[in-house]
């Protein structure tokens, strides 16, 4: 789980908390690559480092996976197995490997993300689309709706007629799909036939062209292509002491999510990841991170609510039985500081609203930013305790307000308030 996922996964998660904060019936769905190309490197990867523990003439495949994690899974499949698959078929062999360790990738990544604080409701795995013959059905209704052709000895689908620049191919000359087949078979799935009413992908930068393919897909089915919805999102850079880094000091490999977050708190890694629109580059300072300073703008937003959580506190120990504050008593709060905190107390259903409608979750790190800001500011100009006491009731209920916005706001996006700093 690299840094690329930890920005997707904290925007995807955050994004699908606005839409059910916004009145949406919302699901979260991961989907596990596990057929086509990437498995097929998976197990030929797996294959080579296996052998090479019994043969001295194995080469690895440039284009191969080489991490460590493959090494591992080798090892460990030889101390279960031993050499019992050195001689057996290919197929077999790629097999069992493949089936000895996708699980514990799978297992390892919902390990990684619930420590991330995210639970996905479904893992979908694309072999499924393959196995229950729902590939097979999605270019049979292409091919029955006259929007494919023959060239090459390959199956094209006449993209070009439904807004791509160009025609794409399906199936090979050798007899297999291309990737962009299982997914048409995966939003068909999910906008059709579970009748979902839209689905929102988060994707990475490099997939720009991807977007008009699978809408011009989904056009050629019959389906509304504005249903489909796609965040791209781009690239993070990490950067410790005005520097990018690429490396973990500590293992000298890429940086993934469990090693950032040995560097810098959940809470953080999860607000900064979306202090900017998923289209922008960000970068992310670890040394900001990790400060608590009011520099560090999630420690700022969540020191906001301490602070009010300290003067509730100290007034309860002065005796001050807080109320409902009686509506000529609010009408005391006429001071410019105080106006403004209402005001943008107000505004925060609709900072929902246009938050959901455009996918961008940093809409509402902004607010809670915007909101501790002119919090501190009222509190450093005037005095909550004051001798007035219906002015003291109205200032209270107002840091009150503030307090729970704040908490709500952190609670939607699965990071701490906490009540002392």
């Amino acid at each position: 789980m690299h840094i690329g996922n930890a920005r997707g996964g904290a925007i995807g998660d955050c994004l699908a908390a606005v839409l059910d904060y916004a009145g949406y019936n919302v699901s979260r769905e991961f989907y596990v690559n596990d057929a086509g190309n990437q498995i097929e490197k998976f197990a030929t990867s797996l294959e080579v480092r296996y052998l090479q523990l019994y043969k001295n003439d194995v080469e690895m495949p440039e284009d191969a996976y080489h991490g460590a994690d493959i090494t591992e899974h080798a090892k460990a499949f030889a101390e279960e197995f031993g050499d019992k698959y050195v001689e057996a078929a290919g197929e077999e062999r790629r097999n069992a490997l493949v089936d000895f360790a996708l699980p514990k990738n799978i297992a390892g990544l919902e390990r990684d993300l619930l420590q991330y604080r995210i639970r996905y409701d479904r893992w979908f795995k694309e072999s499924s689309l393959h196995n229950d013959g729902s590939v097979t059905e999605i270019i049979e209704n292409l091919k029955a709706l006259g929007v494919t052709y023959e060239q090459d000895g390959a199956l094209w689908f006449k993209a070009s007629e439904f807004g791509n620049d160009k025609d794409i191919v399906l199936i090979r000359a050798n007899g297999l799909p291309t990737y962009i087949v299982p997914d048409i078979a995966y939003h068909y799935n999910k906008l059709v036939t579970r009748g979902n009413d839209f689905a929102v992908d988060v994707l990475g930068a490099d997939h720009h062209g991807y977007v008009p393919r699978m809408k011009a897909a989904l056009t050629a089915l019959g389906i509304d292509a504005d249903r489909l919805n796609c965040v791209i999102m781009q690239m993070v850079r990490l950067v410790r002491d005005g520097e990018t880094i690429k490396l973990s000091k500590r293992s000298g490999k890429a940086i993934t999510l469990t090693t950032l977050l040995e560097e810098v708190p959940i809470d953080a890694a999860r607000f900064f990841f979306n202090l900017r629109e998923p289209n922008s580059h960000f970068d992310f300072d670890l040394d900001l991170a990790a400060q608590e300073t009011s520099q560090n703008p999630v420690y700022y937003v969540q020191y906001a609510h301490a602070r009010i959580c300290s003067i509730l506190k100290k007034a309860e120990g002065e005796g001050i039985v807080l109320r409902t504050a009686a509506d000529a008593e609010l009408n005391l709060l006429t001071q410019k500081e105080e106006k403004e905190l209402i005001s943008h107390l107000s505004a925060l259903t609709d900072e929902i609203v246009t938050a959901a409608k455009a996918y961008d979750p940093a809409k509402i790190t902004h607010y809670v930013i915007e909101l501790a800001t002119l919090f501190h500011k009222f509190y450093n100009a005037q005095r909550v305790m004051c001798d007035d006491e219906g002015l003291m009731q109205a200032r209270l209920n107002l840091c009150v307000s503030v307090k729970d916005t704040i908490k709500n706001i952190l609670t939607m996006l699965k990071i701490d308030a906490p009540e002392t700093m």
